[in-house]
């Protein structure tokens, strides 16, 4: 069972970075925010969170780094290392990025604006949340 997707896309030809060929072609999703993850010192971990709403896209733009999703049921390792592959990680799926290579720096597009109450940032509490969201079925 694959937690996240790897999507194949197309080399970014605007010279300015326009982002809407993988909004209007690959993504399940309108994004309303980007931003990137660097500088993180080769072999450290990059911590873990979920987003109770909000849906993530991830891409390689230099280097390399490993993807750990977790659903509680299962947990899958994904190594991103090419600018032309991205991971799509739905809303609920607690996520860890480790061992990023020198230089390396993500890409990382969301489906919503930063909202402090969709945000998990520790394990356990993610844990609780899967058990209440499991309660309510």
């Amino acid at each position: 069972m694959m937690i996240g997707k790897k999507i194949q896309i197309q080399k970014i030809e605007d010279y300015r970075g326009n982002l809407s060929v993988i909004e209007k072609e690959i993504l399940p999703f309108e994004f309303k925010r980007v931003y990137y993850l660097y500088d993180v010192p080769a072999g450290a971990e990059r911590g873990g969170h979920a987003h109770i709403e909000q849906k993530e896209f991830l891409v390689a733009l230099s280097g390399s780094f490993e993807v750990v999703l977790n659903n509680a049921k299962a947990q899958e390792t994904v190594v991103l290392n090419k600018p032309f592959e991205g991971l799509l990680i739905d809303k609920g799926i607690w996520r860890e990025l480790k061992n990023f290579s020198s230089g390396a720096v993500c890409l990382v597009i969301a489906s919503d604006v930063f909202k402090e109450e969709d945000y998990i940032r520790d394990f356990n509490d993610y844990k609780n949340y899967l058990r209440s969201f499991n309660d309510k079925l």
